[in-house]
């Protein structure tokens, strides 16, 4: 039972029954019982409650938050249970948010902000001193936080997959469907002993497109009118020269290539999020016209956003494989194409590590840095 000679509890931020199943899971592999607490919206002003039913004093809390398509609200709720645990005198407070919110708004774009470092001086805020999480979008998001953060990975539950569930899978090669993946499919293929192959030539711009201002017309210091400074001699100076940037080519995509052999082959693509399959569904048809028999996704995150599901069933796709990181049984319910992959053994395994102050190493063996 969840008593307090244990020393920790664990909570889940929202009370909704899609979203407390993947903290069930987890609880019923610790041996222990999900705390009891009340996780509400006022129905006059929708302002998010909680009310938290046993004394959590000294205790380690941990606190379960999976994201579901209403993002703002399981932020708040998430800060608002964190600050009611710290009033309440909590000893630890350990986030386990396996999707992290506004990963992918981790760099400046243009005159925007890095909302993801927001995000986390807001979390420190609250209280939370620790965050276990899993396959964030980019590994550098880490040095937004100034506790421990514990990025686990759900490659190993997805290479098993793999192994377990697909029919002849050592004539399948696993793709990136943009160079920047390259890494992350790299990593897939040398441990299942597989070949890669990279879709090159995209139609979208990619996230470096945007990272920054560069592409801000430059400030054009206006000279007219200068007359140069006057010299003890009589010479003048010459007037100072505007300032000259070389010349920008345009940036142009070439035509879409598969750099490596697809022909006769189960193609797999490796990503960390799928949400607007848009690109997914072009990538499968460049690999069918190329001679892929099989197409199969896999992916951390399944968002799964707006016409998602309807999409992967129309199209060349064979199958979504996806971790339960965040809730989509009513996507699953649309499209029977999407499978799920349980990872609330590795979230249980390391609550128990943390709690009993004992090494995270176990959880990355195997795991290169490119995972």
């Amino acid at each position: 039972m969840n008593v307090a000679k244990s020393g920790y509890r664990v909570f889940s931020a929202n009370s909704s029954a899609a979203c407390t199943e993947l903290a069930k899971k987890i609880t019923e592999r610790l041996g222990v019982e999900l705390g009891k607490s009340v996780v509400f919206q006022e129905s006059n002003s929708a302002e998010t409650r909680v009310d938290v039913k046993e004394s959590v004093r000294g205790q380690t809390i941990f606190i379960i938050q999976t994201i579901p398509r209403d993002v703002n609200t399981a932020i708040m709720e998430l800060l608002v249970m964190a600050y009611a645990l710290k009033t309440s005198c909590a000893k630890n407070i350990i986030g386990v948010i396996p999707y992290f919110p506004y990963s992918k708004q981790c760099k400046m774009r243009k005159r925007g902000s890095i909302v993801c470092k927001l995000l986390a001086s807001m979390l420190a805020k609250a209280g939370l001193t620790h965050i276990i999480t899993m396959d964030l979008h980019q590994k550098e998001i880490q040095g937004f936080f100034s506790f421990p953060v514990d990025n686990l990975r759900a490659s190993p539950f997805l290479i098993q997959y793999i192994q377990e569930e697909i029919p002849d899978y050592r004539n399948a090669i696993i793709v990136a469907k943009s160079p920047a993946a390259a890494k992350r499919a790299q990593s897939y293929a040398e441990r299942l002993r597989l070949g890669l192959a990279v879709i090159h030539g995209e139609a979208q711009y990619s996230e470096s497109d945007m990272a920054d201002g560069r592409h801000s017309p430059p400030c054009v210091r206006n000279t007219t009118g200068h007359t140069g400074l006057e010299l003890p001699s009589g010479k003048q100076q010459a007037p100072f020269p505007g300032i000259e940037l070389p010349m920008m080519m345009a940036k142009e995509k070439p035509p879409i290539t598969v750099v490596g052999d697809v022909g006769g082959r189960i193609a797999i693509i490796v990503d960390d999020i799928i949400d607007d399959v848009g690109d997914f569904v072009a990538s499968a048809e460049i690999l069918k016209e190329r001679g892929a028999y099989k197409i199969y996704i896999m992916a951390t995150h399944g968002l799964l956003s707006a016409d998602a599901p309807r999409l992967i069933e129309e199209s060349a796709i064979d199958e979504v494989v996806v971790t339960n990181t965040v809730p989509h049984e009513v996507q699953k319910l649309q499209c029977p194409k999407i499978k799920t992959v349980d990872v609330s053994m590795i979230l249980a395994e390391a609550i128990r590590r943390i709690h009993n102050g004992e090494s995270m190493a176990y959880l990355f063996r195997n795991i290169t840095v490119d995972d």
